[in-house]
C-alpha cells in the first residue's frame, strides 16, 4: 500500500492493544491487516479475537489487498471538537474485493469518487501515528 506523508499530529489517537498490535505493526510495513476465522473462514474487520459467524476463538491474521469499491459516500460539515479544523472531510463505506466492508475516510481532491468506483486503500503517516484512508485506484 502508499504511505502518504501528513504533516501535523492525528486528531485523534487509535487505541492499540496487545491484540490489535499486529494491525498497527501491519500498517507500518505497508499492509493492510485483518482476522479470519481458521474454522470458517469468516474475515472481520476491525480485526476480532473471536469469530462473530461461528464464535470460534480460533482467529489468524491475514494481509488484504487493500482494493475495493466504493459503496457509500458522506461529506462531514460538523463534526467533534478534535475533527473542527478538518471540516469538512469525506468519508466512505468501502467493499474489499475479499468481502470485508469498512469505513474510511476518502481521499478524493481533485477528483470527487463516485458511488461503484474502484479505490485502493493507503496509509496516512502523520507525525505521531499512522491511519489509513481511500483513494480513487
Amino acid at each position: 500500500m502508499d504511505i502518504i506523508k501528513v504533516p501535523g499530529r492525528l486528531p485523534l489517537l487509535p487505541e492499540y492493544s496487545s491484540f490489535t498490535e499486529t494491525f498497527r505493526q501491519g500498517l507500518e510495513a505497508g499492509k493492510f491487516m485483518t482476522t479470519a476465522c481458521s474454522p470458517c473462514g469468516e474475515l472481520t474487520f476491525p480485526p476480532k479475537q473471536h469469530c462473530p459467524n461461528c464464535w470460534s476463538d480460533e482467529m489468524n491474521w491475514v494481509e488484504l489487498s487493500g482494493h475495493g469499491t466504493l459503496y457509500a459516500r458522506t461529506t462531514i460539515h460538523a463534526a467533534a471538537t478534535q475533527f473542527r479544523e478538518q471540516v469538512p472531510f469525506n468519508v466512505g463505506i468501502v467493499d474489499l474485493e475479499e468481502g470485508v466492508r469498512l469505513v474510511t475516510g476518502l481521499i478524493d481532491e481533485p477528483v470527487k469518487i463516485k458511488n461503484d468506483a474502484a479505490i485502493m486503500l493507503v496509509i496516512l503517516s502523520y507525525d505521531d501515528g499512522l491511519l489509513f484512508a481511500a483513494k480513487p485506484a
